[in-house]
């Protein structure tokens, strides 16, 4: 496996091959990240996709002042809020739509999906959290899923998302709080008649 500076020289110099490796080496990670933002699978996977196309695209514009890993997160998160505020601008036309007569066919209920990282005895209560932080506002959500869901230290969390350690470490507070307090929620309801 080459290095990721290596893999980028050779992307830059025109290496097909190169990009495959790069493709091998990430689509994991990207794909991970992609769904426990959209939390549906074949999102993911087309985002996943949108993300290589725009790496194969624009990888000249790389350059290198952060680890190729965080150039991709940036894309792989900018591009999953693309994803959600399309799909909410689309539910919000959809009713309108529909008083016109004009029907489409849309997604009324989301998906379920289940994350690789995700056990199946521990679906139902992951769930809840995929439910609670679709609540939270933006970059507390991402903050959160960089930092819990993907293993990022809060030092990458801070490149990726372009902010300082302290302001990364504030939106974690705050984010687990807003869990907490959903969740809380949740589980008094879960248990009320026990």
């Amino acid at each position: 496996m080459n290095q990721p500076e290596t893999l980028v020289q050779k992307l830059l110099n025109g290496d097909q091959a190169s990009f495959a490796e790069l493709v091998e080496q990430y689509q994991d990670m990207l794909y991970n990240t992609a769904l426990s933002i959209v939390q549906n699978n074949s999102d993911a996977d087309d985002i996943t996709q949108e993300v290589f196309i725009q790496v194969y695209l624009s990888i000249s514009s790389f350059k290198g002042e952060s680890k190729l890993s965080t150039w991709l997160y940036q894309i792989t998160i900018s591009k999953a809020l693309d994803h959600e505020k399309k799909k909410k601008r689309n539910k919000r036309y959809g009713f309108i739509k529909s008083l016109f007569g004009i029907s489409e066919t849309t997604e009324a209920l989301p998906v379920e999906f289940n994350h690789p990282g995700i056990q199946l005895e521990k679906k139902e209560s992951s769930n809840a959290l995929f439910k609670a932080l679709k609540k939270l506002p933006d970059n507390q959500r991402i903050a959160f899923t960089l930092h819990k869901i993907e293993g990022q230290s809060n030092l990458e969390v801070a490149a990726i998302m372009n902010m300082n350690v302290t302001a990364v470490e504030s939106l974690m507070s705050r984010a687990k709080v807003n869990l907490k307090n959903t969740l809380q929620d949740y589980y008094n309801e879960k248990f009320k008649d026990q």
